[in-house]
């Protein structure tokens, strides 16, 4: 039980680490799945949104980090 507890931690953490990263994406794929839903949009043009937008969130967690680190 001990190993499900500590597993159950550490996946919890990794999505609380950068609450601002996990929002932002959690954003995107609702306003994804919003877009496809409501407006019949192609699945292939919501799964390059999605693609698209991750890597946009990923590029700017990466600049806010490595101006953080600067700052240090």
């Amino acid at each position: 039980m001990s190993l499900l507890r500590d597993v159950a931690a550490e996946l919890i953490g990794m999505f609380l680490a950068d609450l601002r990263l996990s929002g932002a994406i959690l954003i995107l794929v609702l306003s994804v799945a919003g877009l496809v839903a409501t407006f019949a949009a192609e699945p292939l043009i919501g799964g390059a949104a999605l693609l698209l937008g991750c890597h946009l969130i990923l590029i700017e967690a990466a600049f806010r980090e490595a101006r953080r680190r600067a700052r240090s």
